[in-house]
């Protein structure tokens, strides 16, 4: 174990992220937000990714790994975002990375920590995003016959395309022919992630019959 693992307080998070951000070149360190539960959080590049990690369990005694998922970001990739803990120091990072949307690929972290496996086998499956390495990367929870994966954004959602989604709007969007019987005007719903423009996927619903 190197010198810098001091058992550090876990009330110094911009400290502690400042102090691992040293052992990656062009690593970026923050705060996450949550108050007394704050992270310290760190961005690698794709190519420190390893070596952050690395670092966090040789140097910072985070002998736990707690979770590992992705984001899809669009057109800025899709952010891989690890938790790990120090279960002798109580206190923990948060590690990213980013990798592009044409060519979602990374280095796995499982011979770090063993426990990624599962949740980069997740993260592929959901994601399309490869963890170069990996021992195993067949599907975890989908069935055979799925096709796509669901958590990127441009997934198409079935069910909400042949059925009205109620969606969200901001505050005081409506439009000006949304109007109930009354004259009161009401919101009007937005289309939802996962759901194309009319006409751009698959056929649209017949229209309700007469009764």
């Amino acid at each position: 174990m190197s010198s810098t693992s001091s058992s550090p307080s876990p009330s110094e998070p911009s400290d502690l992220g400042a102090r691992l951000t040293a052992a990656v070149p062009g690593a970026q360190p923050s705060v996450s937000g949550g108050g007394d539960w704050a992270r310290p959080t760190i961005d690698a590049p794709v190519d420190g990714w390893t070596a952050l990690v690395r670092s966090a369990r040789d140097d910072f005694d985070c002998d736990f790994f707690d979770w590992l998922s992705a984001v899809d970001e669009l057109a800025d990739g899709f952010a891989i975002v690890a938790h790990v803990w120090s279960t002798a120091g109580r206190y923990g990072f948060l590690l990213r990375t980013r990798v592009p949307r044409e060519t979602p690929r990374l280095d796995t972290i499982v011979d770090v920590y063993p426990g990624a496996a599962w949740p980069e086998r997740e993260t592929y499956e959901m994601f399309d995003i490869e963890f170069v390495g990996h021992p195993d990367l067949r599907p975890l929870l989908l069935p055979p016959e799925f096709e796509g994966h669901p958590l990127r954004k441009d997934f198409v959602l079935a069910s909400r395309v042949a059925k009205p989604w109620p969606g969200a709007v901001e505050p005081g969007a409506v439009e000006p022919s949304a109007v109930d019987g009354s004259g009161a005007a009401r919101r009007a719903p937005l289309r939802p992630p996962g759901v194309p423009e009319p006409g751009e996927w698959g056929s649209e619903p017949d229209p309700p019959r007469d009764r």
